[in-house]
């Protein structure tokens, strides 16, 4: 299989430390439990119920508390990307990029960072005659083959929504999911859709951005028509659509937080690495932006 995916993947990641690199996930979804695991954490004061096997003595009498060794359980996860296909894909983000090959790129590094954890990585998306899934596997050939199929069927006309509620029907397993979409498909999701997807699952959503009416030869993916010169040059209406946008975003950000969902918005295929960093912190230290 020609790797060109993995291949951009790592050149990308490349400009990073190591260190970072093979960090970034540590912590990020970690449970802790309390008593034996596989490795210690830290310490913290005795409550009932925890386990006496576990009381540090030495460090108990040094602090006059009664303290227990707290361990971090090192799982493996599975891993699920809800992929939105829908031809709004096919337009352009607020840095005149193609949102496809974001989209792509956004899913792809996360999915790498992912299998350098060890964990088992699965996608869902509506393809052109009906909705693919990918078995939970691990490996750079499972990354790259989602990622070619992805490609391929960018441009179907589906419901996002209906989506993740066959997510929800059918995929009986505690999973962390990253949902790449935009700020439509992230604004349509319904109350009770979140509540029961935070529920269950950790839950991620990476926003690549739409494009403004700005500059000359602008195509309207909805309308399937170009934009007339005299709305783009406007400078009163981009301000207005501009605002609009935004407000759009924080209140779908303050919808998520009553969740605990984190988010990140992508504009260009340059910043993908640091944005995708940014939200694995976010998620890591529990910072609802």
């Amino acid at each position: 299989m020609n790797m060109k995916y993995i291949t951009k993947i790592k050149a990308n990641l490349s400009i990073y430390t190591k260190k970072k690199t093979s960090n970034i996930l540590e912590g990020a979804y970690n449970s802790i439990y309390k008593g034996k695991s596989m490795n210690f954490e830290d310490l913290r004061e005795y409550v009932i119920g925890d386990n006496v096997k576990d009381i540090d003595w030495k460090a108990s009498a040094r602090s006059n508390k009664v303290l227990i060794k707290q361990y971090i359980a090192e799982k493996k996860h599975n891993v699920l990307f809800i992929l939105d296909s829908g031809k709004k894909m096919l337009a352009d983000t607020r840095d005149l990029e193609p949102k496809k090959e974001v989209a792509l790129m956004a899913m792809g590094t996360i999915a790498y960072l992912v299998n350098k954890n060890g964990d088992s990585i699965s996608a869902i998306y509506k393809g052109k005659e009906n909705i693919k899934m990918f078995p939970f596997k691990t490996g750079l050939y499972n990354i790259e083959r989602i990622l070619c199929s992805y490609e391929k069927d960018i441009g179907t006309e589906n419901d996002f929504e209906n989506l993740i509620k066959y997510v929800l029907k059918f995929i009986q397993r505690r999973m962390i999911i990253f949902i790449v979409t935009d700020i439509d498909g992230m604004s349509n999701i319904s109350e009770e859709t979140l509540k029961r997807l935070s529920l269950l699952h950790d839950v991620m959503f990476v926003n690549v951005s739409d494009a403004l009416m700005t500059g000359y030869n602008v195509y309207d993916v909805d309308q399937d028509s170009y934009i007339p010169d005299y709305i783009l040059e406007d400078e009163h209406l981009r301000n207005i659509e501009l605002e609009i946008k935004n407000k759009i975003y924080e209140e779908t950000k303050e919808r998520f937080k009553k969740y605990k969902i984190v988010t990140t918005t992508i504009h260009k295929q340059k910043d993908i690495v640091n944005d995708v960093f940014k939200l694995l912190e976010r998620r890591k230290y529990a910072n609802i932006y």
